[in-house]
């Protein structure tokens, strides 16, 4: 009994706080805010939806995530640095019809040059990752704000879809466009590999990686950075090449899984991946996030998604639910935040 005592007593001492603070900083510090709320849904989805908790759906929602996922993990570089990129919902669109319609027949709706197949991809990445590089351009050669810039680019591209398509969508644009979004290997979609895999190898990136560091010394403080010997410039414009390239990505798995190129392909992306990125704890005024929080976003709002369609939801509650995920994540992460570093929260 008195060893009990004394247990209790320890844990109520100044040492004993101090390691659960440590704890709750970890914990916080390390991306897991979500996911006792993650697992709290699952256990709900199980409870509520029959169909919920069975293997063809949950590998359904990882297949779905992919998408969001990639582009998430694009958008989390340019905000590592504190800088923003809204035209990655156009190359998600825009990158995977230009080589669409560089590979159909003229009867198709194609350009008529009937590229070999294999090109697709190349196509495809390669416009992506030279929209990020024009995008680099303009933010740190011409120094415009990039907020106004992705934002005209964008535009542009919303627009380009249209144009190079005629306003038509493009069905079975060729094995090298939809492979990656439709296959499966070893009983798994192989979208859900590609992002897992992506996923790991940027977060070792991000975490062990001096370009990792860079991208936070950069979005922790521009100038520190700077006088450190880092060449700033450099990493802000391949920020934006990275973040280019994988929304290209994220928009041929798009295609594979549709089977098509269409011409609304990823609209809203951008805030749901602005939703998995704030969900995950990346900070938008950049320097902070995590690969694991991130992710946890990213399933956060698969999981809600197919809850609310399982519930029959109509689709536009479904898109407004999307909004308020952010607030209450933001609220969640926020108080964790400031209670893991003993800052009293206003009541």
């Amino acid at each position: 009994m008195s060893s009990a005592m004394t247990g209790q007593a320890k844990a109520g001492t100044p040492a004993g706080r101090s390691r659960l603070s440590a704890f709750g900083s970890a914990f916080v510090a390390g991306g897991y805010t979500m996911y006792p709320v993650l697992a709290l849904l699952v256990l709900v989805g199980a409870v509520v939806a029959p169909n919920f908790a069975t293997g063809i759906n949950l590998i359904n929602i990882l297949e779905q995530v992919s998408v969001l996922g990639l582009t998430t993990i694009g958008l989390t570089f340019v905000v590592l640095i504190g800088r923003l990129d809204l035209s990655l919902e156009g190359i998600v669109g825009f990158a995977p019809m230009l080589a669409a319609v560089c590979l159909v027949p003229a009867t198709a709706g194609g350009f008529g040059i009937e590229l070999p197949s294999w090109m697709g991809l190349v196509v495809a990445l390669g416009t992506a990752g030279l929209i990020g590089y024009f995008n680099g351009f303009m933010v740190v050669r011409v120094g415009l704000n990039p907020f106004i810039s992705t934002l005209g680019l964008l535009v542009l591209l919303r627009g380009g879809v249209l144009i190079v398509s005629n306003g038509r969508s493009i069905y079975s644009p060729g094995p090298a466009l939809t492979y990656l979004g439709s296959a499966k290997l070893l009983g798994l979609p192989v979208s859900v590999l590609v992002f897992a895999f992506v996923a790991v190898a940027i977060g070792l990136v991000f975490k062990y990686h001096r370009y990792g560091r860079a991208l936070y010394a950069i979005g922790g403080n521009e100038d520190a950075a700077r006088a450190a010997g880092i060449n700033v410039d450099r990493v802000i414009w391949s920020a934006f090449v990275y973040a280019g390239l994988l929304a290209g990505l994220a928009g041929v798995l798009m295609t594979g899984r549709l089977d098509s190129a269409v011409t609304t392909q990823g609209q809203g992306i951008i805030f749901s991946a602005f939703a998995a990125a704030v969900i995950g704890g990346v900070s938008l005024g950049g320097g902070r996030g995590t690969m694991v929080g991130l992710v946890s976003g990213v399933l956060l709002i698969g999981v809600i998604n197919n809850l609310l369609t399982l519930a029959q939801v109509p689709s536009f509650y479904v898109q407004a639910s999307t909004g308020a995920v952010i607030i209450v994540a933001a609220v969640l992460t926020t108080v964790a935040s400031r209670r893991s570093s003993g800052v009293r929260t206003r009541t």
